[in-house]
């Protein structure tokens, strides 16, 4: 079984999760069920694609559907921020964090593509 655990966008994925968890239990009550629920399926699901990668021979669908996940979930962080349920200074970080993560993604990717020259 492959190790991931170990893997700096796994560690940091799972960080963002653990802080979204900590911002969502602030949130109204009505917005705690539909944008955090959604939010934290989201990263959920993130992490798990950084399981399936490592673990796949073919990451690169994986690596692929994760920058997705990412992207809706800025979508998510900047419409709390925007509708003031998600405090800027949290905004901030979160967002420092999905694009540390991103770039990662896309270097995991770069890795397994065929090099030109």
């Amino acid at each position: 079984m492959a190790r991931y655990h170990h893997l700096p966008i796994y560690k940091l994925t799972y960080d963002l999760m653990n802080k979204t968890a900590k911002v969502v239990k602030d949130f109204p009550r009505d917005h705690k069920f539909l944008l955090g629920k959604k939010l934290q399926e989201e990263l959920l699901e993130a992490i798990v694609l950084v399981y399936r990668a490592n673990s796949a021979s073919e990451k690169q669908p994986h690596i692929t559907t994760l920058l997705e996940r990412l992207q809706v979930i800025e979508l998510l962080v900047r419409l709390g921020t925007d509708t003031k349920i998600i405090p800027k200074s949290d905004y901030a970080a979160m967002i420092d964090m999905t694009t540390s993560i991103t770039k990662q993604a896309h270097g995991w990717l770069k890795s397994f593509s065929p090099s030109r020259g």
